[in-house]
């Protein structure tokens, strides 16, 4: 069975075409905001409108098949931004319709997941879900994943786009902040994990008042440091909790290597692993949409009409996953 599956969910319009277990083709075509901006969503809309047919296209030139050839339609059907998400819903409708294929919606964080777990043959992990839109904490239990601790406030990917425009450092934030981080030495931030949940709001509003009297290198090299090292705090407790030895790392902060060294040497000394997600595959991408609406479909989930809606904040944990097997 092959599906392709759309992405559009924020920044990026994607789409991945995927035949049972294997990736066939992931292009994408990603909305960059102006300098020192974040991402505005009409603008970021506008931009998957003007992309739409030509990502399909490529999608379908490097799978090698034509439209004919695809079973089923999936597509990110939230969370998201709402004029996004509408990008990718009336693509996957207009696909649906002209093909005569089923359609399915596939929820976001769990396509990430989903993506993770097919890369790295992860078995029954905890998993750190990082992203400019999310972080939690999450494990599969009574036939969903739950979420065992969260932010309160912004996700890590946002903290760091954030710390990044007002340091002047461009877009995206986070690969900017780990590459001048290397150079830099410590100084003190705050340092807030709540039982299993996180606080970044108040690190980086330190980390920007520190700009005025410490070297950038130094805040950026700081700010990793402790919101690295709560993300790894969460996790070790959350693994010990469920008697887990296996952390699977998803998401597009996933492929930051100064977090994955952390993470490494925690998992190491509980005598378990850490899986991180392909980098590839970390950030948003239309093959993981693809692939768990292959998994849908599958596994007794019903397609959708034309009369679908995406849905704007849909949780990790409401999601009935009847495909998992430990």
């Amino acid at each position: 069975m092959i599906s392709l599956g759309i992405e559009s969910t924020s920044h990026t319009f994607g789409v991945g075409v995927v035949e049972d277990g294997r990736v066939l083709s992931e292009e994408r075509d990603v909305f960059v905001p102006p300098m020192g901006s974040g991402i505005h969503p009409k603008h970021a809309a506008e931009h998957h409108i003007n992309v739409v047919e030509g990502v399909i296209e490529r999608a379908l030139e490097s799978a090698k098949i034509s439209l004919e050839n695809v079973d089923i339609i999936s597509f990110s059907q939230g969370p998201g931004l709402p004029p996004c998400l509408q990008v990718g819903l009336v693509a996957a409708k207009t696909l649906s319709e002209v093909t005569k294929k089923p359609m399915y919606g596939v929820n976001h964080c769990v396509a990430h997941i989903e993506i993770g777990r097919l890369l790295t043959g992860v078995h029954d992990p905890v998993v750190l879900y990082i992203s400019g839109g999310n972080t939690q904490v999450i494990s599969f239990a009574s036939g969903r994943y739950r979420v065992f601790g969260e932010t309160e406030d912004i996700p890590i990917g946002n903290a760091l786009d954030v710390f990044a425009r007002r340091a002047g450092l461009g877009y995206p934030g986070g690969p900017k902040v780990e590459e001048i981080a290397k150079s830099g030495k410590y100084v003190e931030l705050p340092y807030v994990v709540k039982g299993m949940d996180l606080s970044f709001t108040g690190i980086v509003t330190d980390a920007i008042r520190k700009l005025k009297t410490h070297p950038v290198n130094d805040v950026a090299f700081s700010l990793q440091e402790n919101t690295f090292s709560m993300l790894a705090e969460v996790s070790e407790r959350a693994m010990a909790q469920l008697e887990k030895s296996e952390l699977l790392v998803i998401g597009g902060v996933a492929s930051n290597k100064r977090l994955a060294e952390i993470l490494d040497t925690m998992t190491k000394e509980r005598g378990g692993k850490v899986y991180v997600v392909p980098t590839r595959y970390a950030g948003d991408n239309g093959a993981m949409i693809a692939y768990t609406g292959l998994l849908e479909a599958k596994n007794g989930w019903k397609p959708l009409g034309l009369n679908a809606n995406f849905i704007q904040k849909w949780r990790t944990d409401a999601v009935e996953v009847t495909w998992y097997e430990k």
